[in-house]
This record gives C-alpha cells, structure tokens and sequence, in this order.
C-alpha cells in the first residue's frame, strides 16, 4: 500500500486499465464490506462528496429511520485488488452521516481518533504496531445449528486425526497436536500456499518479514507483517485476512481466522506488538532498567495491565475467544508481564538491543477483532497508565520470571487472571471504560452499542442453545 494524491489514484486507474471501483468498508464486529461501481461513474468528486450505501443493512450501524450514509474513500489505500476478475481499484473508505460529519461508529474513524488523541497529549507523536495474527488452513468444514441440531466438522490432509484415513495413499505426514511449530515439508503441508500469500501481500506494498507454520495439527500458520503506524496497520490487516481468505480459496482450501476451531490444540491468537515514538525516536529504550524498559514503557504496560479485563472485551471479542483463553495452551490467561515469558499477557521480546526494536507485546488479542478498536483501546490504555503513572511493578503484575502455570496454588492466587468468559469481559468494560472515553476518541453511544450487541447476538445465541457435548454429558441422567 503506498500513499496517493487523488490524482495519483485516477492516473493508477487509468494505466492499469480499471473497469470497476471497489469501496471497501469495515461493519461493527470487524468484518470488511464492499460496493462496486462502473469506472464511469468514479471521479475525483467521490473523495469529497462520497458515494451511499444503507446503513441500516450493517452490523451496529443505523436504524431504518436513518439509513443514508456515505463512504468516503482515502486514496492513500489504492491498490488494484488482486482477485477481481476485471481490472479492478479498491479503496479503504471511512463513513461518514449524509451532512459529511464523521460516523461515531465508524472504527476507522475512531483509530484515527486515538492517534490524534496521542499527539495532543503531548506523550509522543507516533505509535507502531506490530500484530502477529494467526489462522487456520482447513480443506473442508461444515456446521449447522438448528432447534434440534447443532454440529461442526472441520477437516485437514495434514491433521493427526488422518493418520489412519484411506487417501489412495496415505503418505503419514501428519501433525501432531501441539507439535506444528516450524516443522519443514512434507509434514509442513501449507508452506507454499503461505509464500504465495506472502507474495501477493509483498505485491500490494505489505512487506512480509516471515511465514511459518503454528504450534497446532491441521495447518495453522502465520505471516508476520512489518509494523507500521495505527490507522494504516488496521488497514494492512483487513487487507492481511482478504489476501489469506482468497488464496487460500484459490488452493481449494477455506481460511478461518476464529479463535478455537479445535479441541485439545492450540488457539489462533493475534500477539500484538506495540511501541511510542517522539520526533523520531523510540520512547521504550533504556539500558538501565528491567528488560530495558523505559519508565514511560513501564507505565504503559502499567495501563495495558490495570486495564486488561475491559480491554479483552474488545480485543478478545468472541465467546470462541474464551475457548483459547485457558491455561495449557500457550494462552497468555495471567495478568502480568516478564521479559521473554510467554505466560505472561505481555511479554518483552529480547532479541535485539537495538533502542529502535524496544515493544512490547500484548499477548491476549485475537484476530476475530475489530482491528482499528483493538489497536485504538490499547493505545488509550496505555496513555492512560502514562498519564496516572501506573507502576505495573507496585500494582502487582509482575515482573515474573517463571512459568507461571507452574506456580504453586499459593503463589498462583497471587497474579489475576483475564476474564474466562466473554460476558465477564464485557461486565468488565461495563465497569471500566472512561479511559476510553478521553478525548472523544471511543463514545459511550459506541460502547453501549458494542456491549449491547455482544451480548444479544453472541452472549445469548450462545448461552441459551444445547452444546452437544451436554448430550455426552447428561443425556441419560
């Protein structure tokens, strides 16, 4: 993705031949939406004046009585989208009400919020992020759910449970559960859909830094993308799950970015690295302290922490997410932080002692997120622990140096734990989200919306419906 002029935008249209103009826009829960139009009916007007769309037909936008909206597109997300048949431009749009005020709803809006929000306050003038979103590679799935049936069947050539199907042959290379951390082909049977993933992303100005495959059986992966600032991060990974989807349906394979397909392996969870600069230079480095944190690094973590619960209702936003959350997994379920432990919720990578590579990473997000949120919410918490000088060392989170799973129940009982429910992080936002409120960059009609939305159609769609294991259970009791 490389930065355009308007003008730039309708002379890349023109060279590569576009038919069509796709506007692409990001719904409530986190899910790209789009509208095409013929190249005759886009000019330079469509960037100040917009084209509509019913806002009424989108998650936890508008009611019917107010339905006209308007996307706005940023020419500096103009690409030529690698899957449309026809030559075809694809912007990033933002939303805005029919009078061109910006939509408080909009997610893309309220990351460009939170960046501004951070230059105001005078703390540093830029944030990177860098999120590390894993996913699953599946060659079949299948699920329903009705009054009296509820079902999920996944399928993978490469998963352990294959090991005895008849495949006309069966070659044997199969994954074993928790044992699918970099292993090389043949047994890595998705190296090569992820290079050309990672080939596509390069081509669209994302640069890649690595590929591998994931701790779990039926081909989890990961594609590492360099970090960059907020908003244009948010629009690099809605771009990361269109390219990961689409090749992976060129392949004859479906891609799912869900939490906890499987039982008994690991999760896909999306580690999120994060970093304050100033002037063009990193604000996280010093030689002299624990794992060479910053004291405004330390207090930043300090908020990521103070705040983790209401966070998670945003970053971890399924109740699928809570399926991963759970000790035993490599999940990141306890609140505190440590250099290089990865049983900590933030953990401080050591493998550089580069001033310019000091992060941190906040481990307990998934990629099921609405990614603009997410990343807006972090950086508001971490702003709010520099602000009130929270000392994650004094509020009890850490540093720990063990393996925390490991700790004895007296010494466990010490360090809080995140949410084990989707409810009790969305209780926690209820109870805990004024930080996010500063500045105007999150609303309380958003949060209402957001809280109120969880809870009607995934709490409750949830919660009310058999699971079919309570037939294994107690269907005889």
């Amino acid at each position: 993705m490389m930065s355009m002029t308007v003008q730039e935008v309708l002379a890349l249209a023109k060279t590569k031949g576009a038919q069509f103009v796709d506007y692409k826009f990001i719904d409530l829960p986190g899910v790209w939406q789009h509208k095409t139009v013929p190249i005759s009916e886009f000019d330079e007007s469509v960037f100040t004046e917009g084209t509509g769309f019913d806002g009424s037909s989108i998650r936890g936008f508008q009611g019917i009585e107010e339905s006209d909206m308007l996307l706005i597109p940023d020419p500096g997300t103009a690409i030529i989208d690698p899957f449309m048949k026809l030559p075809t431009l694809s912007l990033i749009c933002n939303v805005v009400s029919p009078d061109k005020v910006s939509y408080s709803r909009d997610a893309r809006y309220i990351a460009q919020k939170a960046e501004a929000y951070l230059k105001k306050s005078g703390i540093a003038d830029t944030s990177y992020w860098g999120p590390e979103a894993e996913f699953f590679l599946f060659d079949d799935v299948r699920y329903d759910a009705t009054q009296n049936t509820a079902y999920y069947a996944v399928d993978s050539e490469e998963a352990i449970w294959n090991t005895g199907k008849s495949e006309n042959p069966n070659l044997g290379y199969k994954i074993r559960n928790k044992e699918g951390y970099l292993p090389v082909p043949p047994a890595d049977a998705t190296h090569d859909i992820r290079s050309e993933m990672s080939a596509v992303l390069e081509s669209l100005g994302i640069q890649v830094e690595a590929h591998h495959h994931e701790v779990a059986t039926a081909g989890q992966g990961e594609i590492d993308m360099r970090f960059d600032t907020l908003t244009t991060m948010g629009d690099k990974l809605m771009l990361f799950k269109y390219v990961v989807r689409n090749v992976a349906k060129l392949h004859g394979k479906v891609a799912t970015f869900m939490p906890k397909p499987l039982f008994g392996d690991n999760g896909s969870g999306m580690h999120v690295h994060q970093s304050l600069w100033g002037n063009g230079s990193p604000l996280f480095f010093d030689s002299n302290n624990y794992a060479q944190l910053s004291q405004t690094a330390l207090y930043y973590i300090g908020g990521l922490l103070t705040h983790a619960s209401a966070l998670l209702a945003i970053s971890s936003p399924t109740t699928n997410s809570y399926k991963r959350l759970v000790p035993g997994y490599e999940a990141p379920v306890n609140i505190a932080f440590s250099a290089r432990n990865r049983s900590a919720a933030i953990r401080i990578p050591m493998y550089s002692n580069n001033p310019k590579a000091k992060r941190i990473e906040f481990r307990p997000p998934d990629p099921s997120c609405n990614p603009y949120l997410a990343f807006a919410a972090m950086l508001m918490a971490g702003i709010d622990g520099i602000k009130n000088k929270i000392d994650p060392v004094a509020a009890g989170f850490g540093p720990l140096q063990v393996n925390i799973y490991e700790l004895s129940p007296e010494e466990k009982a010490k360090v809080k734990s995140v949410p084990g429910s989707l409810e009790g992080a969305l209780k926690a936002l209820e109870d805990d989200h004024a930080f996010l409120l500063e500045g105007g960059v999150f609303t309380q009609d958003l949060l209402e919306t957001w809280i109120s939305y969880k809870y009607a159609n995934e709490v409750d769609a949830v919660r009310l419906r058999p699971h079919p294991i309570e037939y294994k259970l107690y269907f005889d009791i």
